[in-house]
């Protein structure tokens, strides 16, 4: 069973109901008072994208300011979803969502943001508080809508005594979808696993990137908890979800996890295709391809299973899960060779300070920091210049059976290996920088980076650099 606090009271006003296969929408208007009870259990986990204040809430809350009767014909309102729900007096249906993954705010996260923050500067204000300055994520507005739910309570009963004192009655769009009938299972499974489809389309006025969609089914999943495992304050630095605040973005690590994927027996796609692994040089210099190809890998059914009756699949290829037990290690390893490689090049007879690129970085940034671990550095590097050498510990990693399955794993501690051989590898490394003319775009873009890198590595596990 459910608890209260697990169901949510619609009610609506002017509401018209249609049933198209196995799904029913119902759809209509909402005083915004009535928002508060959705805002209080709902989330945004199954929205593909977060919220946070910028120019669209702004807009959002002038409308309601300014054009009240207006609003709920300028805005496309708030999509809701729940697999369970009973339909009682009045207009009012309860929803009873079983998995806030997939249920719940569909669409609408920035009105329902915007709204939210209105309701709460307006019950803050009227208390006489001051209402907190600054840019809001969805988290830390809810953060503010739980320390301050009493004043909520207050502003309205406020509002019920005098009405001249506020407007919470303006109305909102609202479409609530639901199983065509809730008590047929294979109905709710149709139901249940149409919902991501319908969320990418509900969202494809602002292009729903491939990293939205690559968390909401699940395919970060397994990374980012190995990522909490190992090192919980980068995982929360990391923006697993679009616009959750992070200032990481997924696709960095992603980039940094084919290093070890390209090293897994070849996987196909539905179709029986091979699914090919990034080029060294687009780890650098095209990011979202990684993404893409990610996608394509997770979506492999040699890789995931779908588990449940949702559109989320879980990783049981032991290969990727064990080359995700690497890639989590590489921020690590990747901020010590950032750290030290302008004393390794200027070791190797260079002058790093005096390279244009370099110097123009170290001087027009105010912060110098380690892109990952936040250390701070004297001289900030170009990435263009890092990459390459970071490949490079794929010399390191080996595909090998362990208890009769097939792993990536480290033939040496690397760590201990940089520590030991970092030196002589970037002296060996360094000459592809004067190379390209000292233009960090053209180390990084340039196949020749990574192959002089990876030989590097070689050599020096060999014993001959």
């Amino acid at each position: 069973m459910l608890n209260k606090e697990e169901s949510v009271i619609i009610k609506f006003d002017f509401s018209v109901e249609q049933t198209v296969g196995q799904i029913t929408k119902i759809t209509g208007f909402m005083k915004a008072k009535y928002l508060i009870s959705i805002i209080d259990v709902l989330d945004l986990k199954a929205n593909p994208r977060s919220s946070k204040t910028g120019p669209v809430t702004t807009a959002i809350q002038e409308s309601i300011e300014n054009d009240p009767n207006l609003f709920p014909f300028k805005t496309k309102g708030i999509l809701l979803a729940s697999s369970r729900y009973a339909r009682l007096e009045r207009n009012r249906i309860k929803i009873m969502p079983e998995n806030f993954e997939i249920e719940g705010i569909l669409d609408g996260g920035h009105n329902t943001l915007a709204i939210g923050l209105y309701i709460l500067r307006q019950s803050i204000l009227y208390a006489g508080e001051t209402f907190p300055k600054g840019e809001k994520t969805w988290d830390r507005f809810k953060e503010l809508w739980h320390e301050n739910r009493d004043l909520i309570d207050a502003y309205l009963q406020a509002l019920r005594k005098d009405p001249s004192i506020g407007n919470l009655s303006f109305y909102v769009p609202v479409e609530l979808l639901v199983p065509r009938d809730a008590e047929d299972f294979a109905c709710v499974d149709v139901f249940k696993n149409d919902l991501l489809e319908i969320c990418e389309a509900r969202n494809n006025n602002v292009e729903l990137n491939i990293s939205a969609k690559a968390n909401q089914k699940g395919y970060f999943d397994t990374l980012k908890s190995l990522m909490e495992k190992r090192n919980p304050t980068l995982c929360n630095r990391i923006e697993w979800k679009t616009n959750d605040g992070g200032d990481i973005k997924a696709q960095d690590l992603i980039a940094l996890a084919w290093i070890p994927l390209a090293l897994i027996t070849p996987v196909k796609d539905e179709t029986g295709k091979i699914i090919e692994p990034i080029a060294a040089n687009k780890i650098y210099s095209a990011k979202g391809s990684c993404l893409k190809q990610f996608e394509k890998l997770m979506a492999s059914p040699d890789v995931t299973i779908k588990t449940s009756s949702d559109y989320k699949r879980e990783l049981k290829n032991t290969e990727v899960y064990s080359a995700f037990q690497i890639a989590v290690e590489l921020p690590e390893l990747y901020d010590y060779i950032y750290e030290n490689f302008p004393s390794l090049y200027n070791a190797a007879d260079g002058k790093y300070g005096r390279i244009t690129a370099v110097k123009k970085l170290t001087e027009t940034r105010k912060e110098k920091k380690a892109p990952f671990s936040d250390n701070d550095v004297d001289t900030l590097s170009p990435e263009g210049y890092i990459v390459p050498l970071v490949y490079g510990l794929q010399a390191l990693m080996v595909n090998t059976t362990i208890n009769g399955r097939n792993e990536i794993t480290w033939m040496q501690t690397p760590m201990t290996f940089l520590h030991d051989n970092l030196g002589k590898i970037v002296k060996y490394y360094s000459g592809i920088i004067s190379i390209c003319d000292y233009d960090p775009q053209k180390v990084g873009k340039n196949v020749q980076s990574y192959e002089q890198a990876l030989a590097g590595f070689k050599m020096a596990i060999a014993g001959i650099l």
